[in-house]
């Protein structure tokens, strides 16, 4: 039983345990570092705390993407060297970036860590001369919506039925600032 669980846990998303009704983490600082398949085990379980209502990538799709060459993973960590957030973005061969999924501790949000991660992410994306990065946003997701406004990002299509359960998204997009050269 125990190694079919092992297999189930690659492919299917783990549920998440009852919401935890918690106070806001103590002020901190926080750094930006490079996420690697040795925070696999540690991003699972931020990304279940993350996205309770929403969906959940399997420990396959995290392994998937800490592996591949194109892309970008970063993490947020507290002074008290806790992952506080993370954020994922693969390259395409067009030149372009797909924010694959960016998610911060619930205790620790509305304090910055996103646009910290977002502004390191699009640091690094245009050192390597990449145009363009584009992500989806759930409709109904108002601080995200906010969050990547304030950053630049701009609606250019709503996509209908994106996520499993029928809510729609929308596509957004920004130019990536090329580094002087």
């Amino acid at each position: 039983m125990a190694v079919f669980q092992t297999i189930l846990n690659l492919f299917v998303p783990l549920q998440s345990p009852e919401p935890e009704i918690g106070a806001p983490a103590a002020p901190t600082t926080y750094r930006i570092h490079q996420l690697t398949t040795g925070h696999l085990d540690e991003v699972l379980r931020l990304n279940l705390r993350c996205f309770r209502n929403g969906e959940n990538y399997t420990k396959h799709t995290f392994a998937y993407l800490l592996e591949e060459p194109g892309t970008l993973s970063y993490r947020a960590v507290s002074a008290e060297s806790e992952m506080v957030g993370f954020a994922f973005a693969m390259i395409n061969d067009n030149g372009a970036a797909h924010l694959t999924t960016i998610g911060v501790a619930p205790e620790h949000r509305r304090r910055g860590v996103a646009e910290q991660l977002l502004q390191h992410l699009e640091r690094k994306l245009a050192l390597k001369s990449i145009e363009t990065i584009v992500l989806e946003v759930r409709v109904g997701n108002a601080p995200a919506q906010d969050l990547y406004r304030r950053g630049g990002y701009t609606v250019v299509q709503r996509i209908t039925n994106y996520y499993n359960n029928g809510e729609d998204c929308f596509l957004m997009m920004k130019p990536v600032t090329p580094k002087p050269g």
